[in-house]
């Protein structure tokens, strides 16, 4: 069973969980700036759709894992679909900030 299989069902507050634990990691808001300033998962990074399109200046690797979220797991979905297209094999979605629980950052 790998990293990701543990993830059903795009459960916001495991999928942080297992980013916490995966060593190199990169935990992805892939909402817009204004949405990002209002309040965001500490320790995450901000990257539009269009911005990923620069990943490989951020990440070490096609195979680091990409932990993306948005609102409602909308986006994230696609921008992980989009990863996985340029070849970056551990891209996951884990759903919307919507459904977070734990604290935010402003």
């Amino acid at each position: 069973m790998g990293l990701f299989d543990k993830l059903k069902g795009n459960d916001i507050d495991a999928g942080v969980q297992l980013y916490r634990r995966a060593e190199g990691a990169l935990l992805i808001d892939v909402r817009s700036r204004e949405e990002y300033a209002q309040g965001h998962i500490p320790g995450s990074i901000n990257l539009s759709p269009k911005e990923l399109r620069n990943i490989d200046e951020i990440a070490v690797g096609t195979d680091q894992k990409l932990f993306l979220y948005c609102l409602v797991g909308a986006r994230s979905a696609q921008a992980a679909s989009m990863l996985k297209a340029m070849g970056y094999k551990n891209a996951v979605s884990i759903g919307g900030i919507e459904s977070y629980h734990g604290e935010l950052e402003k």
